[in-house]
């Protein structure tokens, strides 16, 4: 089997130092590091030297991050894997198409299954075009420092709770560092909708809705979860009721 070659663009030589490391420890000769870079200048600047297989990308680096690198790289661009400290950028990064999204610190079994996935997605019946994208029906989700596809019709309600969102989906909790407004415009409204300054609920979880006064309703969901909707929103709720007692 062919040994992969990858590049890795961090501007914390530490950090590049350490990916190093650890692609030599569980990836052994089957791993040429090609190309160790600190910025995407140097990347683009080393690139045509020889071809790569794979980039591990950092995101936030002086002069400009991962995703840029992706936009000036000829085609066919290599598989792509995301190496940060940040899980606020994996929706964006498997719109881009990236293999992976680790976050750091890296352990020794997470890159080993990164290095499984590589190998998949280079064999498979992708292996001519472009990485395998992220399924629409789907959201990355960080679970530990890892990042989970969860199914859309797996959530039932999206609370913002300070700067931080609580995501209930299969009587799981997953807490992701964004605001309302922006996991809002990743959802479709056709199947989501905003309930409260605070709250989004998935309209098929949605099981009984009660009056409570001043223009609040009590929301009943099928997973035995209940939320309440703000008085600003009595219009949407009675709307929704509207619609779901219309003839199909």
């Amino acid at each position: 089997m062919k040994p992969l070659q990858v590049a890795i663009v961090d501007d914390e030589p530490l950090a590049r130092a350490r990916l190093q490391r650890l692609l030599a420890q569980v990836a052994g000769d089957s791993v040429v590091v090609a190309l160790d870079c600190a910025n995407v200048d140097e990347l683009l600047a080393a690139a045509p030297l020889g071809p790569l297989d794979v980039l591990f990308l950092d995101i936030r680096m002086p002069g400009g991050d991962g995703f840029s690198a992706l936009e000036r790289w000829p085609a066919p661009r290599p598989r792509v894997v995301f190496v940060t400290g940040y899980q606020e950028h994996a929706a964006r990064a498997f719109d881009v198409h990236a293999v992976d999204y680790l976050l750091k610190p890296v352990s020794a079994d997470r890159l080993r299954e990164t290095i499984d996935r590589l190998r998949q997605s280079l064999a498979g019946a992708d292996a001519a075009g472009a990485p395998m994208p992220r399924p629409s029906d789907t959201l990355p989700l960080p679970v530990g420092r890892r990042i989970q596809l969860v199914p859309v019709d797996q959530i039932d309600t999206v609370e913002a709770q300070g700067n931080y969102l609580e995501i209930r989906a299969a009587e799981r909790c997953y807490v992701v560092r964004r605001t309302l407004a922006s996991f809002e415009a990743e959802l479709d409204p056709a199947r989501f909708m905003r309930l409260h300054r605070s709250l989004i609920v998935r309209i098929g979880a949605i099981r009984e809705i009660r009056p409570v006064g001043s223009g609040r309703f009590r929301i009943e969901l099928h997973g035995g979860g209940r939320v309440q909707s703000g008085r600003n929103f009595r219009d949407r709720v009675l709307a929704l009721v509207g619609r779901q007692k219309s003839p199909s």
